[in-house]
């Protein structure tokens, strides 16, 4: 069921975003050749604590995890794509780092995802990194009122075929307001003109997920939760939670 919603929970989605931001920007400052994963996790739980938000991504389990998501961030290194658990690995020099995280703020949820590199960049992975922007700003583009979720989905793929780049066919975007998962889908492949009808009042999380190798497939690790590129190559995820309005998308996941 989509639950279209008022300019008011609109406002207070955009609350949550703020937080989320914060989060972000707190995750991405602490990160540093031979910081922990598990000190981006604890700088980001520390500004949802102070700004009064629960973590939707601390103890969620959806039917395909084993086991309830231990942190408040998802952070995903190099090869991996998604859903990766903050650890005690140590970031290093050159690494491509993804940063996933949402809030729950008064009933409203927010949810977004940036992609960095720690210390001496790679070129590939700048380039990387870019893509997967230009394909959520295309996404965000397209999320206007008359179009529908296809429309989304083509300008993202339509990127990522431009840069020879893969996607995973089974995990995409989502709609998002009371809880952070809710209907619509938002596939990044798909066909423009087709899938739920865009109207103001929509809340989606868009989030282009972008493998430099071109495959599609992925693998999964042991813990059963973090999502692998199948040849190694690396991975970048960037996400935002949009309204669509009359007045054309509005971002509400910014700081």
């Amino acid at each position: 069921m989509v639950e279209i919603k008022t300019d008011t929970a609109l406002e207070m989605m955009r609350e949550a975003g703020r937080v989320v931001a914060d989060a972000l920007a707190a995750a991405r400052a602490a990160a540093a050749v031979g910081v922990r994963l598990r000190e981006l996790d604890e700088a980001a739980r520390t500004v949802l604590t102070k700004a009064g938000a629960r973590s939707p991504f601390l103890g969620y389990q959806p039917s395909f995890a084993p086991t309830p998501f231990p942190a408040v961030i998802c952070a995903s290194v190099n090869d991996a794509l998604v859903h990766g658990i903050p650890d005690d690995y140590r970031l290093r020099d050159g690494d491509l780092v993804s940063v996933d995280c949402g809030a729950e703020l008064d009933g409203w949820t927010g949810d977004a995802a940036i992609s960095f590199t720690v210390g001496t960049p790679r070129p590939a992975d700048l380039e990387l990194i870019a893509a997967t922007q230009r394909a959520l700003d295309a996404g965000i583009a397209a999320a206007t009122v008359g179009h529908r979720i296809g429309d989304i989905s083509h300008a993202i793929n339509t990127v990522a075929r431009t840069v020879n780049c893969g996607m995973p066919a089974d995990f995409g975007g989502h709609g998002i307001g009371r809880q952070m998962h809710e209907d619509p889908h938002v596939a990044n492949h798909g066909r423009p003109g087709r899938g739920f009808p865009l109207r103001h009042g929509l809340t989606l999380a868009i989030e282009p997920m972008l493998m430099a190798g071109g495959h599609n497939d992925y693998r999964t690790d042991p813990d059963g939760w973090t999502l692998r590129t199948i040849d190694g190559s690396r991975a970048a995820h960037i996400e935002h939670t949009i309204a669509i309005t009359q007045d054309g998308p509005r971002v509400l996941t910014l700081p």
